[in-house]
């Protein structure tokens, strides 16, 4: 594969994962939130079974106990995020979410007693500016669906910081496999203890749930350990930063969404600043399966014995 096509490819991937966005939140009409992440990794998980079953067999117990602790994460992102887009736009939550890779360099100096460089301090806080502009009203508060997504970026960037901790020394497809089944094992106990989960869900419901789980979730991720050898992490790293400008665009030809001039501003200073702080220092990780896990990881893998 050509390095234009392995671009192109992660460009398409980057497009997927930002149409979730709308996808999701027009499910949960019909589907509680936990009910939804509980059945969509549960699908990805069978799938992932189902395609590398053999490999899968030879888990070890510590990729099993690193692909839980890291499922934990996951798990937080995603019930987060899903319980936020019932109370905020698919373009913020998209932008929003978007913030765990400038979280990231702040967890590398409180955990790795690391601080970042010149690029993510400008990343920082150019996103900082962009976050206040996207979600504060005019009387200086905030939605709590943006509250809910904040959370979630926290968890992603936790994510990312234990993903670049585990990842070298674990099989990627087994470690991607143990975390997925760990969301979908956590999403379901939830679901069971606070929702009323039924199978009796309307056809668009179960097709949204398939789609994120089957498309978005394990064949992407498949897609996406395949092309990456063939490009650059640096290209791998902005391509994927386009999410939030297809969630913002679906969430617009789809639903109908629309963002004022201080909104726009606002995710403009977002985008920015992801960008800045994932290339900003110059470094780039080795390719993983991880959809999140930019050029910052490689920083926290440096040091990563601290933990």
């Amino acid at each position: 594969m050509k390095r234009w096509q392995a671009d192109l490819t992660l460009g398409g991937v980057a497009l997927i994962w930002g149409s979730t966005f709308v996808v999701v939140q027009n499910a949960l009409d019909d589907v509680a939130p936990l009910t939804f992440v509980g059945f969509r990794f549960t699908f990805a998980t069978l799938v992932l079974s189902g395609l590398f079953w053999p490999r899968l067999r030879q888990l070890t117990r510590r990729e099993a106990l690193a692909g839980m602790l890291i499922g934990v994460w996951l798990a937080g992102g995603y019930i987060f995020q899903t319980i936020g887009l019932q109370s905020t736009t698919t373009a913020k939550a998209g932008f929003i979410t978007g913030l765990s890779v400038v979280i990231v360099p702040l967890l590398a100096t409180v955990l790795l007693r690391r601080p970042p460089g010149r690029g993510p301090t400008v990343g920082i806080l150019a996103a900082t500016v962009g976050l206040a502009f996207l979600s504060l009203d005019r009387n200086l508060r905030v939605q709590s669906g943006d509250l809910w997504v904040l959370a979630c970026a926290l968890m992603f960037a936790l994510h990312i910081v234990s993903v670049a901790h585990f990842s070298p020394h674990s099989d990627a497809v087994r470690l991607t496999t143990a975390q997925i089944a760990t969301v979908a094992a956590l999403a379901l106990s939830g679901s069971l203890a606070f929702e009323t989960p039924r199978l009796t869900l309307p056809l668009a419901a179960w097709a949204a749930i398939g789609f994120t789980g089957v498309v978005a979730t394990a064949l992407v991720f498949t897609l996406q350990v395949y092309v990456q050898r063939f490009t650059t992490p640096t290209h791998t790293a902005l391509l994927f930063s386009l999410e939030p400008v297809f969630a913002a665009f679906f969430g617009w030809w789809w639903a109908g969404e629309t963002l004022g001039p201080r909104e726009l501003l606002g995710c403009g200073l977002i985008l920015a600043g992801m960008i800045v702080a994932e290339l900003g220092d110059g470094h780039a990780p080795e390719p993983d399966t991880e959809r999140r896990v930019p050029a910052q990881a490689c920083e926290v893998h440096e040091t990563s014995e601290a933990l």
